[in-house]
């Protein structure tokens, strides 16, 4: 017999840590505190196979596991000296997921489960306060019927906000018992009103509803995006835990909260956290009241009026404060915990490794490291390479004039311009047209996610440091700034009200996340410094690291820009790209119109001292680094004017006639130039332009050699080879090019002509290919397209859909198929080694900034990744933590 249930609770667990992927992490690390002693509520654990087995028979739960469920209740009864669904002795229960992998607030949970009418009277007496278990029997009420019966949340709210209008009272803790019973009675109508059916009263039927419930929400809308968002399999699962209910709404004595060992937006070694007193945790989430600082040293700097927990509940603090530190030290990683504390006593609800922005991820890796706590390489291992992303882009020049309309908390920091939109779908609208938006909500809601995710930045008027918008936004790396009290926001009608002004839709606003800041218009941004902690990091990346990490780039910004971010040399220099400006368009129409090659070559003399210019600023920048340069790829005719009107334009601009300008681009025209006369097929066709190209690099390297007084080595790159012959064809015109320039200028020129490798039988055949070429890159774009059949330009139509349906994982576009094409670059790379063991091999499409492919490059044994300037950083680090696995 399977077994589903795993119990926890009196400083005995039957999990670990390390069942995280069967208990989920939620439910591991609580059976984890309890192993160390911890004061955990007990209770128990439904694993992720039982969510899986659970899909597998149509949302349906197996007979055996009945009885372990009677069993694991039991359990908690015994522990606790209460009995589930008995008034005279009652034991309530909270019923929460549990992935493996965090996802806050996308999935459901339900408290104080196993209240009704008979047993919200033993409550009352049991605690001796009515009011508390009144309040707890119409939370109940509602959180069940907006989790389990699926009513909208707002039809409650709507009923609490009218009973409080009507009662005179701002806040929830303003009613009092009777209060309560009104409106329990309010919620019982109405749900019997939209459903035609009592609310359930038998609290077996509501623990198995629940448990249902928190299942099926693993495959709700918003936990589906943020899976895709965060690339978290569906096969996962999630796990359900159930524990015994503690209270911190029992008054004053109890309160609730969520804090951090260190901060997670700078990193500082200090515990941050907010709590509610009279609150169940929820509350401190939702935002609706705004909560109090932890600490005493954090409530002075916030400038709250508030006591901090230090002040008042001094003895649950210091608990608190041990706590944290043993768990730190446990796991060996800044934690977020969550705690209630029931009438003065603490009890501990959960610890994870905390989110935090890449900032404060940096600056904890290496103190941590610096504290002994953790190794360099273990430091290096804790970033995620794709949140270095947020540290490379602008923040607010600090000499700017800065129109501030508003100030609330500075929940995730950076900075973001953009047109204000009140909902998600106006954000993923807007979004879709280039436009860039801020997401003005008053609080942000799990549905949230994708509207979210598309824009440049939130702001909310509710809400404190860890509400649902500061979190997400953190883990997204998105700039928030949150409980921006004194806005006034109408999602309604569309208005943003602020200091007597009203901003609506499309008014450009800036949001500072770092200082909490809301500013009219567009400001002025810096690039950031990426020295500190991040030069630490970097340092023992490269450290660790095998691979060598090129960039691509053909602009001398760019090349500059890869250079600042650690680049080792370029990796694909795309040649075309350097044709559209200007004159040298002019040129490149005149090589394209000629009829003859006589006149091809003079078009051609116009463009080489410019490609030799180019090339020669390039070698400069890179000092000596490796330089691939890639003849021209591209089809002839992306260089000729697209529309009538551009082709009148430039007809007269040349002095030639429209009619032939248009018959030589019709003559060009291709049914699918993808596949069509480029790469090396223009090479061959058109050998001058080799020439051109070669003869620009190898009088290049000779000069940058000249200035810098030592040997500039170029590697010139053949695209699109399919057959040797090819390659062949190519490769004698460019060694009788550095054989003249070589005559010409007395000097001996040191070179490599190798190809890239991108389609699938170039692939294949790569031993009788490296019998000629010195080196290959892989290039990734083209392969993807060429072994998939499929076109990257038109993919986007589709293959969302193919990741909502499971027939995919990740967009291969995006993140290399490993079965698929990674086989394909494997295959290529043997066989390159098996006729030259030297040859150089490196990976220059976008995979090469993909820190999952890169991990495929290193276990494959490539020599270098090549990516864009901004993803240099990215791919150090993934390279680095790539080779200290594979040693591991």
């Amino acid at each position: 017999m399977s077994k589903w249930v795993y119990t926890f609770g009196d400083n005995a667990a039957e999990g670990r840590a390390s069942d995280r992927n069967l208990l989920g992490g939620k439910g591991a690390n609580l059976a984890e505190m309890c192993s160390l002693g911890l004061p955990v509520p007990p209770g128990f654990t439904i694993t992720t196979e039982m969510c899986n087995r659970y899909y597998a028979d149509g949302r349906r739960f197996p007979e055996e596991f009945d009885a372990q469920l009677d069993a694991a209740l039991a359990y908690i009864g015994k522990v606790t000296g209460r009995r589930f669904g008995d008034p005279e002795n009652l034991l309530l229960v909270s019923v929460r997921s549990g992935s493996r992998a965090s996802m806050p607030g996308m999935m459901d949970t339900v408290l104080n489960l196993g209240l009704n009418d008979k047993t919200v009277v033993a409550l009352a007496s049991d605690s001796g306060d009515a009011r508390f278990a009144y309040d707890s029997y119409r939370r109940f009420i509602q959180m069940y019927s907006s989790v389990v019966l699926g009513l909208d949340h707002e039809i409650f709210e709507e009923i609490l906000e009218d009973a409080k209008a009507r009662l005179g009272h701002d806040l929830d803790t303003d009613l009092s018992a009777e209060d309560w019973r009104d409106i329990i009675g309010l919620y019982k109508e109405k749900v019997q009103e939209e459903l035609e059916s009592p609310f359930p009263q038998d609290p077996r039927e509501q623990l198995w509803g629940a448990i249902g419930a928190v299942f099926s929400s693993w495959m709700n809308q918003r936990a589906i995006i943020y899976r895709r968002l965060h690339d978290i399999p569906e096969s996962w699962g999630t796990a359900v835990n159930v524990q015994a209910m503690v209270f911190g709404n029992m008054g004053e004595t109890s309160a609730t909260g969520v804090a951090f060992t260190r901060n997670p937006s700078t990193g500082e070694n200090a515990l941050y956290g907010e709590f509610l007193v009279n609150a169940q945790g929820e509350d401190v989430v939702a935002g609706i009241r705004t909560p109090q600082n932890i600490t005493e040293a954090a409530r002075i700097a916030a400038g709250s009026d508030k006591s901090s927990l230090e002040k008042l509940m001094p003895d649950a603090f210091r608990s608190f404060v041990d706590i944290s530190q043993r768990l730190e030290n446990h796991y060996r990683d800044m934690q977020d915990l969550e705690f209630t504390i029931e009438r003065g006593k603490l009890w501990m609800l959960q610890t994870r490794s905390g989110k935090r922005t890449a900032k404060a991820a940096l600056k904890i890796a290496v103190d941590m490291a610096q504290e002994g706590l953790i190794t360099k390489q273990e430091a290096v291992c804790r970033i995620d390479p794709l949140s270095l992303d947020q540290l490379l882009h602008p923040t607010i020049d600090p000499t700017a004039q800065r129109n501030v309309i508003g100030t609330g908390l500075p929940a995730s920091p950076g900075a973001a311009t953009g047109e204000i939109v009140f909902s998600s779908e106006e954000a993923e609208e807007m979004s879709s047209a280039g436009r860039k938006v801020i997401l003005v909500r008053v609080e942000t809601s799990p549905e949230d996610i994708q509207g979210m995710h598309v824009a440049q930045g939130i702001l909310t008027t509710r809400g404190g440091m860890t509400s649902h918008a500061a979190v997400v936004a953190r883990g997204m790396g998105k700039p928030c700034v949150s409980g921006a009290g004194l806005l006034r926001v109408d999602c309604r009608n569309g208005t943003l009200m602020a200091l007597g002004q009203t901003f609506r839709k499309g008014d450009i606003i800036t949001i500072d996340g770092g200082s909490g800041q809301v500013l009219k218009g567009a400001v002025p941004m810096l690039q950031p410094e990426l020295s500190g902690d991040f030069a630490a990091i970097m340092e023992w990346a490269d450290e660790a690291r095998r691979m060598k990490v090129r960039t691509n780039a053909e602009t001398l910004a760019d090349a500059r820009m890869a250079r600042s971010f650690g680049a080792e040399g370029i990796g694909l220099c795309r040649t075309e790209h350097m044709f559209f400006d200007g004159q040298r368009i002019v040129s490149m129409r005149e090589m394209i119109l000629a009829d003859t090659e006589k006149d091809r070559r003079a078009a051609l003399a116009k463009l080489l001292p410019m490609q030799r210019s180019d090339f020669l600023e390039l070698f400069e920048i890179m000092a000596g680094l490796p330089v691939t340069i890639r003849l021209l790829d591209p089809p002839l005719h992306e260089f000729l004017p697209k529309t009538e009107e551009e082709l009148e334009e430039v007809a007269e601009d040349m002095g030639v006639s429209s009619e032939k300008l248009r018959q030589r681009t019709e003559a060009l025209h291709e049914f699918n130039p993808m596949l069509g006369h480029r790469g090396c097929r223009l090479a061959v066709t058109y050998p001058e332009i080799a020439e051109m190209q070669a003869r620009a690099v190898f009088e290049a390297a000779v000069e940058a050699g000249r200035k810098a007084g030592k040997l500039i080595v170029p590697e010139i790159m053949v695209p699109l080879v399919g057959l040797r012959r090819e390659f062949d064809f190519v490769k004698t015109r460019i060694d009788a090019v550095a054989q003249s320039v070589m005559e010409e200028t007395g000097m001996t020129i040191e070179y490599l002509v190798g190809t890239m490798i991108e389609l699938p039988r170039a692939a294949i055949r790569a031993d009788h290919i490296a019998e000629s070429a010195e080196f290959f890159s892989f290039g990734t774009n083209d392969l993807t397209q060429t072994t998939f059949g499929i076109s990257r330009d038109d993919a986007a139509s589709f293959i969302e859909n193919y990741q909502k349906k499971g027939i995919i994982e990740q967009d291969p576009f995006v993140s290399l198929d490993i079965e698929g094409v990674g086989e394909l670059v494997r295959l290529g790379a043997q066989k390159g080694k098996t006729t030259r063991p030297d040859i150089k091999l490196g990976i220059c499409g976008e995979h090469g900034g993909d820190p999952a492919s890169i991990c495929f490059c290193e276990e494959v044994g490539l020599d270098y990744v090549s990516c864009s300037p901004f993803r240099v950083p990215i791919a150090r680090l993934a390279a680095a933590q790539s080779a200290i696995r594979k040693a591991g």
